[in-house]
């Protein structure tokens, strides 16, 4: 017991969920239902029952995040991994054949491909869309004020008469 309270003291000045940390707040959930319960039976009061109820869904959302927060630091891990092991692929020399590829020879000159990202643009997209843009609003007069939506209209109209 004493080497449980001393781990419980120190993981409080480590980061992350610890286990002796989990043990401890689940343990302390778990004494809080029952005194809650015990209340309930004792007073007939509806309010350890709502008590009760948001006691056990903060239990339940605390063990949530603590495995959220497992599955993103394995998720870490195994990323790391794939860096590291891109890493060693990239700096080990490729030997060349004398023949010439469509690569364009030699592949521990070359840098390694930039990562790619899903929901950015790069610059050559910005650059394609702001053109986009630019070819959208040329092809009316350029302004884009109402008076001179207005001036169309009361040309259209004048064309009609």
């Amino acid at each position: 017991m004493a080497h449980f309270l001393s781990d419980l003291f120190n993981s409080i000045f480590t980061p992350g969920p610890t286990p002796s940390i989990i043990i401890a707040t689940n343990a302390s959930f778990a004494g809080l239902q029952l005194v809650l319960l015990v209340l309930l039976f004792l007073t007939y009061s509806v309010h350890f029952a709502v008590l009760s109820f948001l006691c056990a869904g903060l239990w339940w959302a605390i063990n949530w995040f603590v495995t959220e927060l497992e599955t993103a630091n394995q998720k870490e891990k195994e990323a790391n991994q794939i860096r590291e092991a891109r890493k060693v692929r990239d700096v080990t020399p490729v030997e060349d054949s004398g023949t010439e590829t469509e690569g364009g020879g030699n592949q521990s000159k070359e840098l390694p491909p930039a990562p790619r990202s899903e929901g950015l643009l790069r610059p050559n997209d910005l650059q394609a869309a702001l053109r986009k843009r630019r070819s959208l609003g040329e092809a009316s007069s350029g302004d884009l004020s109402t008076d001179s939506e207005w001036d169309k209209v009361e040309e259209m109209g004048d064309m009609d008469r």
